[in-house]
């Protein structure tokens, strides 16, 4: 069940990133949830959206480099308190968390989050124990 995350590694230089969100725009791919880390000489870009495959093709072609990973998708109430108690479960569960951002969601009573853990099964499976709805593909396309 997890979700295909394209990390990008982009030159640190004006326009680099519109450059790649004009090229996905181009080819009718939808950024569903984004995340940029930089360092002095180059970023590291982290999407999902909404097809993986074009996507990666399309800035593939571009010469890209590109690297897809997994990483789990969860759905947690939008209150106080409700990233801590999901984050809780893994903690209990001795999984750890490399990193997390979140998505861009039109909802008011929920907020969609991506993980990237150690183990993906595993985390995915304490957090639908827990009661919690984890994020698919095919809910990546509908929001």
């Amino acid at each position: 069940m997890a979700i295909k995350q394209l990390t990008i590694f982009v030159q640190n230089r004006k326009g680099a990133v519109s450059s790649i969100t004009d090229t996905l725009a181009k080819h009718d791919v939808n950024i569903r949830a984004l995340s940029i880390a930089e360092t002095e000489d180059f970023g590291i870009l982290r999407l999902i959206v909404n097809d993986e495959a074009t996507a990666e093709k399309t800035l593939s072609e571009e010469g890209y480099l590109i690297k897809v990973t997994d990483v789990v998708g969860v759905k947690i109430g939008d209150a106080p308190g409700k990233l801590t108690t999901a984050l809780g479960v893994l903690d209990r569960a001795g999984i750890n968390l490399e990193y997390l951002y979140a998505f861009m969601a039109r909802t008011e009573k929920h907020a969609y989050v991506v993980l990237r853990v150690e183990d993906i099964q595993e985390a995915e499976a304490a957090l639908e124990h827990a009661g919690f709805h984890l994020v698919t593909d095919a809910d990546v396309c509908k929001l």
